[in-house]
C-alpha cells in the first residue's frame, strides 16, 4: 500500500491559492513551450507536411497529386499540423511541468513509480507513432490507392488527409500505452495479473474492436493495430507481475516498520 513515510509538505501546507499560481505559472511554462517550437518549425510548415503525406504520395500513380477544395487550405493545413508537431515534440516538457506540480504530495514510493512510469508512456506513444507512420501508413495507402475503380483518380484533399493521419497517429500512440494502463490496474489493486490473463480473449476481441473503430473499413490496418495491442497487453502481464512483486515488498516493509 501507500509509504508509511510522511509527504515533503507535510508539516508545510500551504494555502490553495499557493497552488492555484504554481499550476497557472506551470501553464504558461507549457504554452509558451509550444509557441516557441511552433515559432521555430513554422518556417518549415510546407516540408514537414510534404515529410507527412509522404506515404501517401509515394502510392499516388504519376499523373495523380494532391488536392486542395479551399481557398486557404494551402496556407492553413501545414500551419495546422506544425502546430500539432510543435506539441508532439513538447510533449516531454509538458509532462514534466506537470510531474512537477504533483510530486510535492505524492510519498516517496509514488515517486518511484510515477516518474517511471510517465517516462514510458511517452516513449510507447512516440514508438506507436513511428509505427503508424513507417509500417501502416505505407501499407495501408498501398492497399487503399490500388483498389480505386478503373477510371478513377485518387485526388487526396490535404485537409481531410490531416485529419485521417492526425486520427491515425492519437489511435495508434494511445494503443501503444497498454503496458502502462496495465501496471496502473495491477499497482493500484483495482485488478490482479490473474484476473487479466484470464480476460485475454476478451482483450484479442477488444482490439480488432478497437481497430475495426479507430481505422478505416480494411483488413490491413485493423490488423496492424489490434495486433501490437495484443502483445502489449502480454508485455503489460510481465510487466504486471514485477510491479505485483515490488508493491507487496512494499507492503510488508511498511508492516515490518510502522514508525
Amino acid at each position: 500500500m501507500a509509504d508509511s513515510s510522511p509527504r515533503p509538505d507535510t508539516d508545510t501546507e500551504q494555502p490553495l491559492i499557493v497552488h492555484l499560481a504554481e499550476l497557472r505559472n506551470r501553464l504558461l511554462r507549457c504554452l509558451a513551450c509550444v509557441f516557441v517550437v511552433f515559432l521555430g518549425l513554422s518556417v518549415f510548415a510546407n516540408d514537414i507536411y510534404s515529410m507527412i503525406a509522404g506515404p501517401l504520395l509515394a502510392q499516388l500513380p504519376e499523373e495523380s497529386s494532391m488536392i486542395a477544395t479551399e481557398v486557404a487550405a494551402p496556407f492553413l493545413v501545414p500551419f495546422k499540423l506544425t502546430f500539432f508537431a510543435a506539441v508532439f515534440l513538447c510533449v516531454p516538457y509538458l509532462l514534466y511541468q506537470a510531474w512537477a506540480f504533483v510530486a510535492p504530495g505524492l510519498y516517496q514510493n509514488e515517486r518511484r513509480l510515477v516518474l517511471p512510469l510517465m517516462t514510458s508512456s511517452v516513449f510507447l506513444f512516440y514508438l506507436g507513432n513511428a509505427f503508424a507512420f513507417f509500417i501502416v501508413f505505407p501499407l495501408l495507402f498501398a492497399f487503399l490507392t490500388s483498389t480505386a475503380p478503373v477510371g478513377v483518380t485518387v485526388m487526396t484533399d490535404i485537409s481531410h488527409y490531416l485529419n485521417f493521419i492526425l486520427k491515425m497517429f492519437f489511435a495508434f500512440g494511445v494503443a501503444f500505452e497498454v503496458p502502462i494502463a496495465i501496471i496502473l490496474l495491477v499497482w493500484t489493486g483495482l485488478a490482479s495479473v490473474e484476473s487479466l490473463a484470464k480476460k485475454r480473449p476478451y482483450i484479442i476481441v477488444g482490439a480488432f474492436t478497437a481497430g475495426m473503430l479507430l481505422t478505416p473499413p480494411d483488413i490491413i490496418s485493423q490488423v496492424l493495430l489490434a495486433v501490437p495491442v495484443w502483445l502489449l497487453f502480454e508485455l503489460g502481464l510481465i510487466l504486471g507481475r514485477f510491479v505485483k512483486q515490488q508493491r507487496e515488498e512494499a507492503t510488508e516493509d511498511g508492516a515490518a516498520d510502522p514508525g
